[in-house]
Parts: structure tokens; sequence; C-alpha cells
């Protein structure tokens, strides 16, 4: 382009989204666009929005009005989720210059400058902001649990091929990126994203193609139902080498008649089955999930062996989201939901429940000594990093680099990590 122009990209939602925003931000980056300062107004404005709740929408919608507000004389390009649900969402907002659909997401910059020649791909080459970089591996879902607006939004599932996530992958190590999150919104739909008539590739499979990299420290696997973690895949992420011992399984509730009402696919036994077989194998392996509080139906007895899954397996660290109606959805159909109160109250119990069972999760660990990758310094002389198995560790008194893998002697338990004191070599 032949004269300077700035950009601000704003993300609401999931790792996917965030995934697509940096994949704009480095196409705009090609073209000679530059980030906007923090007091100066961007020439082209771009928001990737959420619908998942309802709460997201009011998030988005506030978020581009600011934006239109902050950035005089910008062009505001809105697409994600919202835009998706919404058509008529640039006649609702005022300010909004351009509305991309998701499945035009991949040729926004496209409709942003009709008049350029060749376009540079869709393809990421850093995660600003990150140490670890998420891949986007597949798109779409086809599962339509009933409180669900994804599947409507995003469209039925279809997977990238592997060779352009090795090399997408390859490209992000050589930039200095030692860890990884496979990503997507129902990773375990991949499929290798083959033509018709040759065989699916699974998940394991690209799992293990990816452990290959050369230069790569740490390979994690993003939000995966419990059903879909088969023989083959814990094999591949138990024994390869630089897959982390940490997985982020979805549980949404503890009560085999709220995982009917919301049409999943397992029950609590095959949840805990799924995650009694990887700790079996690995100790030291620990799980993140998500749970939805104040389902439709959702009696006290229902919301207490939730709890007991919690209790029982000890979640590093748990994704709570309150109930929210979405148009389209069976769910919200249903007629026996829960009071607003009631959710309120459950919401507050669960997080204490989280915090609890992630410290004792931590004090186990107190004594042993691990590798962390830096994050973050705080102000306050601190360096913030995780485990390979997702604890978070505190260094005191040490502002480190960040994207630095090193050792750690795990001297004590807090509220906020882990305390993290540099052995050997790294000892400064």
């Amino acid at each position: 382009m032949s004269d300077q122009k700035t950009f601000r990209i704003a993300t609401l939602g999931c790792r996917t989204n965030q995934y697509e925003s940096q994949g704009y931000r480095t196409q705009l980056e090609s073209l000679g666009l530059v980030p906007a300062k923090a007091d100066e107004s961007a020439d082209v404005c771009i928001i990737n929005t959420c619908t998942v709740t309802e709460a997201a929408d009011s998030d988005s919608r506030h978020k581009i009005r600011r934006l239109v507000r902050n950035n005089p004389g910008s062009k505001v390009v809105v697409t994600g989720c919202l835009a998706e649900r919404n058509p008529a969402l640039a006649e609702e907002v005022e300010g909004i210059d351009l509305l991309v659909p998701n499945k035009g997401k991949e040729q926004l910059i496209e409709l942003l400058y009709p008049d350029i020649e060749n376009y540079p791909e869709f393809i990421i080459d850093q995660f600003e902001g990150h140490t670890r970089a998420f891949i986007k591996i597949q798109d779409g879902c086809n599962s339509f649990c009933t409180y669900c607006i994804i599947p409507y939004v995003r469209g039925r599932s279809r997977s990238r091929k592997v060779t352009d996530i090795l090399r997408e992958i390859e490209g992000l190590v050589r930039q200095g990126y030692k860890e990884v999150v496979i990503t997507g919104i129902n990773v375990g739909d991949f499929d290798g994203g083959v033509d018709k008539g040759e065989a699916p590739v699974s998940l394991a499979t690209l799992i293990r193609e990816v452990d290959k990299v050369d230069g790569l420290e740490r390979i994690r696997l993003s939000s995966i139902d419990p059903d879909e973690v088969d023989d083959d895949l814990a094999d591949a992420v138990l024994n390869g080498k630089k897959t982390c011992h940490s997985m982020h399984i979805v549980l949404q509730a503890g009560s085999n008649a709220i995982l009917k009402r919301m049409n999943r696919k397992y029950t609590r036994q095959v949840f805990m089955e799924t995650v009694e077989r990887l700790r079996e194998a690995s100790p030291r392996f620990t799980f993140t999930t998500d749970v939805i509080v104040g389902f439709p139906g959702e009696m006290e007895r229902d919301f207490q062996e939730t709890i007991e899954v919690m209790e029982q397996v000890e979640f590093a660290k748990v994704h709570m989201f309150p109930y929210s109606d979405r148009p389209r959805t069976r769910a919200n159909l249903y007629t026996n939901k829960v009071t607003s109160a009631v959710i309120k109250e459950r919401k507050q119990l669960l997080l204490r429940k989280a915090e609890e069972v992630a410290y004792r999760l931590r004090e186990r660990f107190v004594g042993e000594t691990m590798r962390v990758l830096t994050e973050k310094t705080s102000d306050n002389n601190k360096t913030i990093g995780h485990t390979e198995n997702f604890l978070p560790v505190v260094i005191k008194d040490y502002s480190l680099p960040s994207n630095e893998l090193i050792t750690v002697q795990l001297t004590q338990n807090t509220p906020e990590g882990l305390v993290g004191q540099l052995v050997g070599e790294e000892v400064f």
C-alpha cells in the first residue's frame, strides 16, 4: 500500500476468535499497516464478536460503540458470531462500515481492500501478546447441544489439512515460539480436511506429526469432550516427547440427567473414566474444564453432583458460565428455567469450590522441581508462568524475559499460585 495506515483489532470470545484476529493482524502488517498507538485514532478497526451468551452480545455491542467513538473517521469492520447471527447489526449499531459473517471471515481483508491484486495468505506467524500460540485446526460443530448457538453461527465441522497446520507451526517456531495450543470449535471432530475418497486423518495422528516439529518444546490440546479421548489419542498425548500432561476436557455438568438434557454425548461416568485413565498413566496429569451453572431443570441435587466431580478431579482451573438463553436453541424453549437469584448463588459457590480444589491440587506439588515457561513480569518484580501440566507459578524477586523455559523448585503454595525458586545454572 502506498502510504502507511494504522489498524486496531478487538477480539471477544474463544481461542478460535483470537487465532483469527491474529490472522488479520498478520495480513494487515504484510500490507504495510501498523498497529495504532493507544492515544491515536486508527484508520481501520476490526471487531471480532462473540454471541455464545447474552453477556457476550452486550459486550460485543459495547466494544463496537466504543471503537466507533474513540476512532473518528475509521473504517469499522465487524465480524464473528454476532455478525453471523444478526445480519441487521449494521443497522442497529451506528458506525459500522462493513459486516462480514463467519463464512466470509478468511476473505475479510479482500472485502476491506477490493482493489488489491495479491492478498496475503490467511496464516499466522506470530501471536501478539502471548508466549503460547493458538493453532486453529478446525471450525464448526456437528453436535447441536441444546444450549449452544455455535453450530448455527459457525456451521458444520470442517478441518484444515495437516500440511498447512504443520507449516504454520514451523513458521511460529522460527519466530521463537516454544509452545502451541491445538484449538478449534470442536477439535474432536478433526479429520484432516481430506478430499472425497481419502481416508480421514485422526487427531492423534496430527498430534504425533506436530510432536516431530524441530524446535517446538510444548504442545497443549484444548477443549475436547471426554468421549473423544480414545486410546489412540491418549497414547499420542501420554507418550509424545513434547505433549503436555494437561488437558482441557469439557464437563458442563456432573449430573447425568442434565447432561442428557444438554444433548451431551457422554455421561459423568465416561468423564471420570477418562480422567482416571490419564491420571493412572501419568500421576502428574492435570485437567481444566468448562461448567454451565443453572441449566434449565438443574435441581440442587444436580448442582451438588457437579460439585462432587470437582472434588474428585481437583481441576487446575474451571471456566464457569451461567446459563444464558440463546435463540434457535432447544433449551431456549425449555420451561423449567432456574431463577437468576439461584444461578447467582450457585455461581459463587462453584467459583469458591474451584479455587479450593485448585489450591488443593497445587499443594501436592510443593517440593517438586519442574520446568516453567515464563509468560509475564508483574510490576512488583515477579515473573509468572506455568508448568508443563499447567500449574501457575510465581517466581519472586526476578524480572525474567518472557518465553523462557526455566527450572524451578516449587517451595510454597499460595492463592495466586505456586512459588518457584530458580535452581541450578538458571539462578541469576
